[in-house]
């Protein structure tokens, strides 16, 4: 087993399935089913939820809301998703912890560094939810700094494609895709992996990032095994 901790970013898009909105109780199955692979191998793991599916802050402003109310709408939707998680993991048996880093004391635990590390320890999947708490930064950015606060050994990013490429896959069909990839290259070749403030993040505390697809069955327990797969930003 390579990774020993690991920090899953997924986003709330990706619970949506092939619907416009919502969560597709097909796609939580799925991540729960996925994740309780690795859960059995051992690795402690925490997830980072985004809230795309229900509401998304930056959108916000063309509504007429203001920004930074948008963003408080987005981190409400991730606690939302982060509950939908919470109960098909817990479906499959497995032990959870749903934190808010906005207190709701009727649903979520607080953030408390330690108190999470000690989840971990015990082996309990923990949920992170709510954003880093604060308007203007993403749930990458809330990615980053969990990952770095619980000295996680890889941030595992899941999303609909199989790595990091040149360009667009979905819109040239040259590009290419790297195995690997420095955190200098995506800097001065403006690839999209996580927002700038996230990935700084990320480069500034050596933490290696590797993009994947998480739709592909068994890809997160290939990569907790150390076979090769997506594309690793270290």
């Amino acid at each position: 087993m390579k990774y020993k901790r690991v920090l899953l970013k997924l986003s709330g898009e990706s619970l949506m399935g092939g619907q416009e909105f919502g969560i597709n109780p097909d796609m939580l199955q799925h991540y729960s089913k996925e994740i309780k692979k690795i859960v059995k191998q051992g690795v402690e793991i925490a997830i980072v939820i985004g809230g795309g599916n229900i509401f998304r802050g930056l959108n916000a402003e063309h509504s007429g809301i203001e920004r930074v109310q948008g963003d408080y709408m987005g981190m409400l939707a991730t606690v939302i998703n982060g509950m939908a998680l919470q109960s098909a993991l817990e479906g499959h048996g497995i032990f959870t912890r749903l934190i808010s880093a906005i207190q709701m004391d009727r649903i979520a635990e607080p953030y408390i560094r330690r108190r999470a590390i000690r989840h971990l320890e015990k082996k309990r999947v923990i949920i992170f939810s709510g954003g880093t708490g604060n308007p203007y930064f993403t749930t990458d950015s809330a990615a980053a700094l969990r990952a770095n606060e619980i000295d996680a050994d890889v941030i595992l990013k899941g999303t609909r494609v199989d790595g990091v490429y040149s360009a667009d896959p979905e819109k040239d069909p040259s590009a290419i895709r790297y195995d690997t990839v420095s955190f200098d290259k995506v800097i001065r070749d403006g690839l999209k992996i996580m927002d700038m403030t996230a990935f700084t993040l990320c480069r500034e505390n050596n933490r290696p990032i590797i993009v994947f697809d998480i739709n592909e069955p068994s890809n997160l327990e290939r990569i907790i095994m150390g076979e090769k797969v997506g594309t690793l930003v270290a």
